[in-house]
């Protein structure tokens, strides 16, 4: 019998993307902290595409930076490409998205961890979680040990039962053939946990000198890169970057999957988990959109100093002798020599709508999760959860107020927001269409959004916050005095509006209102205001956005006004559903379910209708008059 029993203030079991965020969240709170994790070359892995960001995805990264995350952080030492998304449409879905250097970013967090002050990483299984009373006291390993806490995180990924999988072939093991975490999931069940079996998947790794890049369509980095962070210094991402290239498929290609469609285990039946549906396998794609003759492949180095390659848009689950020819009937491709089969990895997860909108469980206290245990998918989306995780677990130990943003507050809000409320029946991915309040969310102000909760929580510093304040003060006044400088129809204005395409004025106007010509921007108007400051660029965006948009923004705050009174009439957590008058069985049982912190989060819960709202809403005002 191991007799070993050590004693902290918050167990992290996972070091995945939203194992380390929650764990430095915790560690840097304050609090004595513990990571596991079944390797710790599995440290911040990238297991699939070698990207951070991407629509939307960067978005959360820019988030979770403004909050006090590292991610952001981590990405802007490590990149070796980088590029703005949708620049030529609207800044609401502008974002960023970089190449990672593999090793190189799992190294860099590695480094991070084991150097943060009260934070302990430890490589070993977590096999049970010890419950007493519907309370979380910790954890133990497979060895026996006993590991004491008051709050526990489980970030456990895609480890939990997992399967690695192609063609008949199947290996239970976790990604890239590491050990997978056998144990856990009887201990959740036995603990009353609802489980899901899901599945994602990757494509081959291919050995770079067997590519005939003559034939690819090379595809550039921005040469003015933007940084992640915030508090990254935007000299310091002006590096020397390395191209990514573009190939496609074809009916050769196609025709290949298609004759051997019976030997996929995703249609053969071996495959039990359901898939991401906006992240298909290519024999998904061939099959669902058999009208296309061809789709997109990009070819991703998978580090600096590496030969292997990554073939993004080709994941598959199919035979080994298979993928050798339909990786080799792509142009570029020939000659390619694989150097990781590609595969589909199932694995045990939750059902997210078993937690608080603060992804502590509601069965048991003190227990919280984050990532793709959550039953999410994507690096980003995993590490915007388990900071939050991790900022409750240590809000939860300090009987603190413990954090939840809302779907008008951050692509963070909505993301957690869906997990917990509606039914997800397969892993979810973040998308700016998910998003009502998107031109407020913009990627561009998230520190202005968040900085505050990450000060107010301890993340984020007083000098850091202090430099926020002072970008968005700047940025005010700059605004502020647009609107009020007035120049004159002379000859001057009019020999400048004409170089630029733009109407002549037939009387004055101010610099605000030449700023919102979509043809002018702040800067070019530089020769018509010469009592102008030289700005930062980062105040000089925000300025140009504020007035350009101003009359969307404004209109979007109105609908944000509105949605807060929804969200902030709360429902008690005692309440009774059966005895609301007029409530249909289907929204009772639901609520019940859900258990919905505001009457916003209720109306959002699928079977829950306008009529179910009317009813609660009259209900808790007469539960108001009585009180």
């Amino acid at each position: 019998m191991n007799n070993l029993c050590e004693n902290y203030d918050v167990v992290v079991v996972g070091a995945g993307h939203a194992g380390c965020e929650a764990a430095l969240a915790c560690a840097r709170l304050g609090l004595d902290t513990i990571v596991f994790t079944v390797h710790v070359g599995s440290i911040a892995l990238m297991p699939c595409n070698p990207n951070i960001g991407g629509s939307s995805k960067g978005h959360l990264v820019r988030e979770l930076d403004a909050l006090g995350g590292e991610m952001g952080k981590n990405i802007d030492k490590t990149f070796i490409q980088s590029k703005m998304l949708n620049a030529s449409k609207g800044p609401a879905v502008h974002s960023l998205r970089a190449q990672a250097d593999k090793h190189a970013y799992t190294s860099e967090m590695r480094k991070t961890l084991e150097n943060q002050d009260n934070l302990t990483v430890r490589q070993a299984e977590v096999s049970e979680i010890i419950v007493e009373d519907g309370v979380i006291k910790g954890v133990k390993t497979f060895s026996g040990a006993t590991y004491m806490a008051k709050a526990v995180v489980l970030c456990t990924g895609t480890y939990l039962k997992a399967r690695c999988i192609y063609g008949d072939v199947s290996n239970y093991t976790g990604p890239n053939g590491l050990q997978a975490a056998n144990y856990l999931t009887d201990s959740l069940k036995a603990n009353g946990i609802e489980m899901f079996r899901y599945k994602t998947g990757t494509p081959a790794r291919v050995d770079k000198r067997s590519i005939n890049f003559d034939e690819l369509e090379e595809q550039f980095g921005d040469k003015n890169v933007v940084p992640f962070s915030f508090s990254t210094n935007p000299e310091d991402v002006q590096i020397e970057q390395d191209s990514c290239w573009l190939t496609y498929t074809n009916e050769e290609t196609h025709k290949i999957i298609m004759e051997n469609i019976d030997r996929s285990p995703l249609f053969s039946g071996m495959i039990e988990g359901t898939g991401p549906r906006y992240c298909p396998s290519i024999e998904d794609k061939v099959v669902k959109f058999a009208d296309k003759k061809r789709h997109q492949v990009f070819i991703e180095p998978e580090g600096r100093y590496t030969n292997e390659m990554y073939l993004g848009g080709m994941s598959s689950s199919l035979p080994e002798d298979v993928q050798y020819r339909m990786y080799r009937s792509v142009k570029g491709l020939e000659n390619v020599r694989i150097v990781k089969n590609a595969y589909a990895i199932e694995y045990d997860c939750i059902n997210p709508n078993q937690l608080k909108p603060t992804l502590e469980f509601k069965k048991i206290s003190g227990l919280f999760s984050g990532g793709q245990f959550n039953g999410s998918s994507g690096y980003e989306e995993a590490a915007a959860q388990g900071i939050i995780a991790g900022i409750n677990a240590a809000m939860y130990v300090k009987n603190e107020e413990q954090v939840v943003l809302d779907r008008s507050q951050a692509y963070i809000g909505v993301l957690i927001d869906d997990l917990v409320t509606k039914e997800n029946k397969e892993p979810y991915r973040m998308m700016t269409s998910r998003a009502e309040y998107r031109l407020l969310l913009r990627q561009d102000n998230a520190d202005q959004r968040l900085s505050e909760i990450g000060h107010r929580v301890g993340l984020v510093s007083d000098e850091t916050y202090n430099k926020v304040v002072e970008k968005y003060k700047m940025v005010e006044q700059e605004v502020a005095r647009l609107n009020s400088v007035v120049i004159g129809a002379n000859e001057k204005t009019q020999k400048f509006l004409k170089t630029h395409d733009s109407s002549p004025l037939n009387t004055g106007s101010t610099l605000a209102e030449l700023v919102r010509r979509p043809e002018l921007n702040y800067e070019m108007l530089a020769d018509l205001d010469p009592d102008r400051k030289e700005l930062p660029e980062s105040v000089i965006e925000q300025v140009n956005i504020n007035i350009k948009y101003e009359g969307y923004i404004s209109r979007q705050i109105k609908q944000v006004e509105q949605f807060k009174k929804m969200e902030n009439k709360k429902i008690p957590e005692n309440i009774d559903y059966k005895i609301v008058p007029s409530l249909r069985i289907e929204a009772r049982q639901k609520l019940e379910l859900c258990k919905p912190i505001s009457v916003g989060q209720a109306s959002r819960i699928p079977g829950v209708n306008p009529a179910d709202i009317s009813c609660l809403l009259v209900y808790l005002s007469t539960l108001k008059k009585n009180n």
